[in-house]
């Protein structure tokens, strides 16, 4: 073995290690007492693993977790029902206009993926504010929508322009308008890149936790996963027998989402480069 291929194996193996590392604490620490916590993080329970916590959790009347993963799902929900609604016909134009304005309201749309979410929360806070929606449902799926515009609209235009112009044409032959074109011929051709992008714009809104907790606040009293969770054991953050299990109950819908649909996700990525 070259040293290089060495070099590969290794740095593989730490970036595996520094990914799963945090995994495992939060997983074997959500089963086991504080003392054990404490004694061994990283190693398994005197007494072994217990259920006890975890069930705990669920029944905490600090924090209703299927309350919050209602709301969360129904954001998600909304949130990509919104994206689909509007990037959907919008990417279509982009892709099939030819006029310079197209290219550049796409690169201002794109401009979005090189700036940090984070950075906008203050300014949104101002325009949300100005617009009386602050600390209200509709102002939140406005700018958690608005957040996923980039990527979808990444996706959806790479993919529009790989679908022949004929069957535009053809539908305009049978009478159909633009508008018509799209959702009846193209969009049901997009369904790889739609899948891609609705479960990309899903995890962002499952495990988004600056948003909800400055754009909702406490007193909207709406919690999301992760700000129910935060909400919850900020005010135990020293018992991690309620620290570990919470996490844990946050973050395991998430990632069994992305284990089932990670195919979806590298099939929508290539499906453009494939069909082109």
């Amino acid at each position: 073995m070259t040293a290089r291929r060495v070099g590969r194996v290794l740095a593989v193996a730490l970036l595996v290690l520094v990914m799963v590392g945090p995994l495992y604490l939060m997983l074997t620490n959500a089963f086991k007492s504080q003392h054990d916590i404490l004694a061994v993080p990283f190693g398994w329970p005197s007494g072994g693993f217990s259920l006890k916590y975890l069930t705990d959790a669920l029944t905490s009347p600090d924090f209703n977790v299927v309350a919050a993963y209602g709301v969360t799902l129904l954001f998600v929900v909304a949130v990509n029902a919104l994206n689909l609604l509007v990037v959907g016909p919008a990417s279509y134009a982009i892709a099939r206009g030819g006029r310079r304005y197209h290219r550049a309201i796409m690169l201002v749309l794109l401009a979005g993926l090189f700036i940090p979410g984070q950075t906008l929360v203050i300014p949104v806070i101002y325009v949300l504010k100005a617009l009386g929606l602050i600390g209200t449902v509709p102002g939140f799926l406005l700018f958690e929508t608005t957040l996923t515009v980039p990527t979808t609209v990444f996706l959806f235009v790479a993919f529009v322009q790989t679908v022949p112009r004929e069957l535009d044409e053809a539908a305009r032959i049978d009478g159909a308008s633009r508008y018509g074109t799209f959702w009846r011929v193209i969009f049901p051709l997009m369904r790889p890149v739609v899948a891609t992008a609705m479960v990309l714009n899903s995890i962002g809104v499952w495990t988004d936790f600056v948003n909800p907790q400055f754009i909702l606040g406490p007193q909207s009293g709406v919690y999301t996963v992760t700000t129910g969770v935060y909400a919850a054991i900020s005010r135990l953050s020293t018992d991690y027998t309620v620290v570990y299990p919470n996490m844990l109950l946050a973050t395991a819908p998430v990632i069994v989402f992305y284990v089932f649909m990670q195919k979806r996700i590298i099939g929508g990525l290539t499906a453009g480069a494939i069909k082109g």
